[in-house]
C-alpha cells in the first residue's frame, strides 16, 4: 500500500497589518486562552490514556485466487476495541468478514489469534475473541446522549501505524450509512476526527475516554466528512451476536427498487408518501410468491406502516416480523390491493 504524496502550500507574505494593541482579537494569545487549551489538551490526553489500552491492530487472512486462479492468501487489517474484560473484541464487519486467520495485537506488542464469534455485513459490525491475560476492557458510552458540538477522539491503526490518535467533534447525529452488504444502517454518527484505512473498526471516544461509537468510513474525496456506528447500535448487535453468532432478520423473497408512485394515484388514494416499492421480481417458494405478489405491484405499506422506498422496507422487516401474518398493500396498475404475508428468516 502506497500513500500518496500531500502537497503543502505555505502561506505567503502579504502586506503589513497594523492592529492596535488593545484589540482583543487580534492580540496573541491571552493567559486565559492558554488555560482552555491546556483544558482541551489535557482532557484529550486524559480520554487516550483511559481508552488506547482497550485499541487492538487486527491482521486478517483471507482465500483468495490470482487472475490465473491459482489460490493464495490475501493480507488485510483494520483496529477494534476490547469491550469485555475476556477477551471480546468490537471491530467492523468488513475487517473481518470471510477470514481464515486473525491475528491481535495489543498495547504492549502481544500478538495472539482470534476467532469470529459473530459477524453482520447489514450493520457492519462483528465480534471476535481472544484469549489474553492482562487486557483492559474500554468503558461504553451512551450515543443516546451525544450532542453535536462534543468532543470526538478517534483511536485506531491508520496505515498500521499503531495507537494513533486524531481529535474533532461530533458534527451531526442521525446519519444513514449503508454498508457494504447494501442495507442501510441508522443513526450514524459524523464527525470531523480524521480516519483513514486502518482505522476501521476503533474507537470513536468522548472527553471521558468512553467509547461513543465503532469507526467505520470516511467520504473520498471529501475532507472531515467521517462516520462512525453509534456504540448503543453496537451493544444491541454484539448482544445478538454473543447470543446467536448472528442477527436474525425477516425476509419475503422480492428484488425490488424504490419508484415515484403517480400523483394522482396518490391523490385518489391518500398515500402518505410519494413513492414506493416497485417488485422486479420473487423468488421461488417465497413468501412473496405465496401471498401472490406479482412482477410491476408497487409496495406502498407494510403492517399499515408507509413504504416510500427500499431502505424503509429494510427497516420494518426485523425479527419481530418472522412467522407472523403482516399486512402488505399494492398498488397494481391503478388499483389498491392489501394480501396477506408471513415474512421468514432471512437466509
Amino acid at each position: 500500500m502506497h500513500l500518496e504524496s500531500l502537497s503543502v502550500d505555505h502561506l505567503s507574505s502579504g502586506p503589513s497589518i497594523s492592529v492596535h494593541p488593545a484589540d482583543p482579537v487580534m492580540n496573541p494569545a491571552s493567559p486565559a486562552d492558554g488555560v482552555l487549551l491546556d483544558a482541551y489538551s489535557l482532557a484529550v490526553t486524559t480520554a487516550v490514556e483511559r481508552a488506547s489500552p482497550s485499541v487492538v491492530n487486527i491482521e486478517v487472512h483471507q482465500a483468495a485466487k490470482s487472475r490465473s486462479g491459482e489460490p493464495r492468501e490475501r493480507r488485510g487489517g483494520g483496529s477494534g476495541f476490547v469491550f469485555t474484560p475476556d477477551g471480546l473484541v468490537l471491530t467492523n464487519s468488513h475487517v473481518v468478514h470471510e477470514a481464515t486467520r486473525i491475528y491481535v495485537t495489543l498495547l504492549d506488542g502481544r500478538r495472539v489469534p482470534a476467532h469470529t464469534v459473530g459477524d453482520d455485513p447489514a450493520t457492519d459490525l462483528a465480534v471476535i475473541r481472544i484469549d489474553a491475560n492482562g487486557i483492559q476492557a474500554a468503558e461504553l458510552g451512551d450515543s443516546q446522549q451525544l450532542r453535536p458540538g462534543q468532543i470526538a477522539i478517534a483511536i485506531g491503526n491508520p496505515y498500521g501505524f499503531q495507537s494513533t490518535v486524531t481529535a474533532g467533534v461530533v458534527s451531526a447525529l442521525g446519519r444513514s450509512l449503508r454498508s457494504y452488504s447494501g442495507r442501510l444502517i441508522e443513526d450514524v454518527i459524523q464527525t470531523d476526527a480524521a480516519l483513514n484505512p486502518g482505522n476501521s473498526g476503533g474507537a470513536l471516544v468522548n472527553s471521558a475516554g468512553a467509547v461513543i461509537g465503532v469507526n467505520t468510513a470516511t467520504i473520498l474525496p471529501a475532507q472531515g466528512i467521517c462516520f462512525a456506528i453509534g456504540i448503543n447500535t453496537a451493544k444491541f448487535v454484539a448482544s445478538r451476536l454473543l447470543r446467536d453468532g448472528r442477527i436474525r432478520r425477516s425476509w419475503i423473497g422480492v428484488s425490488a427498487q424504490t419508484v415515484p408512485v403517480h400523483r394522482r394515484v396518490v391523490r385518489f388514494y391518500g398515500l402518505a408518501k410519494e413513492s414506493g416499492v416497485v417488485v422486479m421480481g420473487t423468488e421461488e417458494r417465497s413468501p412473496a410468491r405465496t401471498a401472490g405478489l406479482r412482477e410491476g405491484d408497487v409496495i406502498v405499506a407494510f403492517d399499515e406502516k408507509a413504504v416510500a422506498g427500499v431502505d424503509d422496507l429494510h427497516r420494518l422487516l426485523t425479527d419481530a416480523q418472522v412467522g407472523l401474518r403482516c399486512e402488505l398493500t399494492v398498488i397494481r396498475h391503478t388499483e389498491r390491493l392489501t394480501m396477506s404475508i408471513v415474512p421468514e428468516e432471512a437466509r
